[in-house]
Order: C-alpha cells, then structure tokens, then sequence
C-alpha cells in the first residue's frame, strides 16, 4: 500500500528537503522500513534504540496518535497520510 509521509523540517536532510514522501507498507512498521530503504538514516531519528517511537516524536496515521492505537503495528491504508511531528517543549 502507498501512503504519503509528512516529514518535519528537522528531519529533510534525510529526504533531500522534501517535505512529503511517498512510502509503502501495510503496518507502521512496514512503512518505516520503506522510508529507511529510501532514505537511510530516518528511522534511527523516529525511534529508539529498543525500536519504539522516540519519547519526543508523535507519529500520526490519519488523524490518531499511533501511542494510542497499535504502536508499530498499526495498520495503514492506501493511500492514508503519516505525519512525523517532533514534540515541541518551551515556556516562560
């Protein structure tokens, strides 16, 4: 399955400034891996060393926070948008 991927300014080196990419995979995971193949490197700034979304990154598919639904294996269809937002922390 085809999705597209938004990918934060942050994390555009990775994909040569391009803000959206195309990925394929039917699980999170699956499209992850997509993205790593494509562009090496981005998945080591999604999660972390154990292989779980980095404590400061929300990975989205669709509109639902994947923390809240099946984590990496939550399902993706064609043609559905991930979004990769990296927390942002600050105050007064």
């Amino acid at each position: 399955m085809s999705v597209s991927v938004r990918v934060p300014t942050i994390l555009r080196t990775y994909t040569n400034d391009v803000s959206e990419v195309t990925a394929e995979g039917g699980t999170l995971a699956e499209v992850l891996d997509d993205l790593e193949a494509n562009h090496p490197g981005i998945r080591a700034r999604v999660l972390d060393d154990n292989g779980k979304v980095r404590r400061f990154v929300n990975v989205y598919v669709g509109d639902e926070d994947v923390r809240f639904e099946k984590g990496l294996q939550t399902e993706v269809r064609d043609g559905q948008q991930i979004s990769i937002i990296p927390a942002v922390a600050g105050g007064c």
